[in-house]
């Protein structure tokens, strides 16, 4: 129990580093489906990257900014906004997974048409450097424990949200509920 806890305090402790380190590996893993397992990323796909993304940019100011005499200033609000930003990829990561198991429709860019190569026409775009069409949104083209990539984002976003809030609020002497 003594090991959990001190586990806890260090992630708490760094959670910016922790929080980058996180967002790269979901970002590694995304990209690893793509280039081993040929598992093309839909519109909604490349949006969830793009949350990690702006998660590393932001994880990497709070880790400078630590460095520096504003840091105990700023590290409880650089929690909350790496906490928001979680947020909503988890909400995005939902309103994905909703798409495909379609309790909702998707976005019109979602559709998966579109210069695809199953024509002699499509075949000859592809040829002269069209790019190919994404997959449709509501394709599960990935699931494990009956839950596609996009719910597993979610779950994985959700519990970063709830750390980064946590973090924000035990931050010594600064934290938001201090």
């Amino acid at each position: 129990m003594q090991a959990l806890k001190r586990l806890i305090h260090f992630v708490l402790r760094h959670w910016p580093e922790t929080a980058l380190l996180s967002a790269a590996l979901m970002l590694a893993v995304a990209h690893g489906f793509q280039s081993f397992l040929h598992l093309m990323p839909c519109t909604l796909c490349l949006k969830a990257r793009e949350v990690y993304w702006v998660a590393i940019v932001l994880a990497v100011v709070a880790i400078v900014l630590k460095r520096t005499a504003l840091g105990r200033k700023t590290a409880p609000w650089t929690d909350l906004a790496l906490g928001l930003v979680f947020l909503f990829g988890a909400g995005l990561a939902v309103y994905h997974a909703g798409v495909e198991w379609h309790w909702w429709p998707g976005p019109t860019t979602c559709s998966g048409s579109g210069g695809g190569g199953s024509s002699a026409a499509g075949v000859q775009d592809l040829l002269a450097g069209a790019k190919a069409a994404a997959p449709a949104c509501d394709k599960i083209v990935w699931s494990f424990l009956g839950l596609s990539m996009a719910g597993w984002n979610a779950i994985v976003s959700l519990k970063l949200a709830v750390w980064s809030f946590i973090a924000a609020a035990n931050e010594p002497k600064t934290g938001l509920l201090k």
